[in-house]
């Protein structure tokens, strides 16, 4: 699959057959979420794949009860990781990781929209009890939730604004 084609047909997936994540998959994804790019290639990203009913119903308690997360059969946490990042661009590690992090998980659903699968990225929870529910040191901080599983829906595009913005003097 090309690269337009993943991008154009990538959807918010909420609701997943049972079936499960081959490992080669979630392998192929993960891998994705490493090549990403990263500030100083020091790479401030973690990711947690959950697949414990339990610690499933806890991030998506934390996450505004949204049952979807529990429902899907993994959920991968992609966290920041400060102090690795920190000891090279200090203060400017705050915004880096969380670039880091992002940049990630687009790639992560791409590579599972390219493998048949369906994802989500949750950004509404409760980042102290997502935290607690994965036992994160403090230094480890969630940044985004993706359910992952085969998709039992098909949902259509939304409709995009389309406007492209000029460079302009001022605004």
């Amino acid at each position: 699959m090309d690269v337009s084609t993943a991008i154009e047909g990538r959807r918010s997936i909420r609701s997943y057959r049972g079936d499960a994540v081959p490992d080669d998959a979630l392998a192929k994804i993960l891998y994705a979420a490493q090549m990403a790019p990263s500030a100083g290639n020091l790479q401030g990203r973690e990711f947690i794949v959950v697949r414990d009913p339990q610690t499933k119903r806890m991030i998506s308690d934390a996450a505004l009860k949204q049952r979807f997360i529990e429902e899907a059969p993994v959920c991968i946490v992609t966290c920041t990781n400060l102090p690795r990042t920190k000891r090279k661009y200090g203060k400017r590690a705050d915004l880096y990781v969380v670039q880091d992090a992002a940049a990630s998980v687009m790639s992560m659903m791409l590579q599972a929209f390219a493998l048949g699968l369906g994802t989500c990225w949750v950004g509404a929870f409760d980042e102290n009890a997502v935290a607690r529910a994965l036992g994160l040191p403090a230094e480890v901080r969630p940044v985004a939730i993706m359910p992952l599983g085969v998709p039992d829906e098909a949902p259509e595009a939304p409709p995009r604004l389309g406007k492209q913005i000029e460079h302009h003097e001022r605004w």
